[in-house]
């Protein structure tokens, strides 16, 4: 399996942050800003871009070469979160390469649907869409069976524990899905689920620590729209490359 971890493009709370550093008016599921439509476009034409035609003939430089998509994508399946700014980004995905864009709730940003109880000062859980919402939006979007007539969250806030077991559950499905083949398989998601992900796969112990690394210390840079790609093979693992966005202008590197 060839997984490719993307994040979303540049969303409303994403811009909130930048310009004020803080998160006093973000919302609990913040639509993609206009710069972050232009990101996703330019990943959904650099995920599609058919090059083919200029494979070395040379066959260990075009192997070389292919081991950093210089040869092109082959995506074989897209998985996004149930977030809106994941979704939209998939969508310029899903409509540039022509593959089906599956929803996976599992694959969400760390702590869930939430804001901020001006009363009590504390973060609240909140619905979030139900299925009518999502078949009114995006009837493409493939839906799991257990989304139904509730929001799909409707939950507290998720603590970073119960983040990293989603992260080694979903490391878990990705094999029994995927596991022992060629799939070439993006997951369209966020930032905090990155991180959660990284130190589930690097862990050496149940308990989720390696030499050096903690939650409280270590943070993965994952910009918007970023690309990182990991290979999964019979007897190891390897992580090719990791938050790239070579493909972005300039002036649309953010995160």
């Amino acid at each position: 399996m060839h997984l490719y971890l993307i994040r979303h493009a540049q969303s409303a709370n994403n811009d909130l942050y930048t310009r004020t550093g803080g998160s006093q008016g973000r919302t609990a599921d913040p639509p993609l800003t206009a710069l972050g439509h232009r990101q996703a476009q330019y990943l959904a034409q650099h995920l599609a871009e058919d090059i083919s035609d200029a494979r070395d003939p040379d066959r260990l430089v075009g192997q070389y070469a292919a081991r950093h998509d210089r040869l092109g994508y082959e995506l074989t399946h897209l998985y996004c979160s149930l977030m809106t700014r994941s979704i939209q980004t998939g969508s310029y995905v899903a409509k540039t390469t022509g593959l089906q864009l599956v929803g996976w709730a599992e694959i969400h940003e760390r702590g869930g649907l939430h804001i901020l109880d001006e009363a009590s000062g504390e973060e609240t859980g909140v619905p979030g869409p139900n299925r009518a919402h999502f078949r009114q939006h995006y009837p493409y979007l493939v839906l799991p069976d257990s989304i139904g007539a509730t929001g799909w969250w409707d939950r507290p806030i998720e603590t970073v524990a119960e983040a990293l077991e989603r992260a080694r559950v979903v490391l878990a499905q990705l094999q029994q899905r995927h596991g022992g083949t060629e799939d070439r398989v993006a997951l369209i998601s966020h930032a905090g689920f990155f991180q959660s992900f990284m130190r589930v796969l690097l862990s050496i112990a149940d308990d989720f620590t390696v030499p050096q690394m903690s939650v409280e210390n270590t943070w993965f840079g994952v910009s918007n729209a970023a690309i990182s790609r990991i290979e999964f093979e019979e007897d190891a693992l390897i992580i090719r490359y990791l938050n790239r966005v070579d493909f972005l202008p300039s002036e649309l590197i953010t995160g």
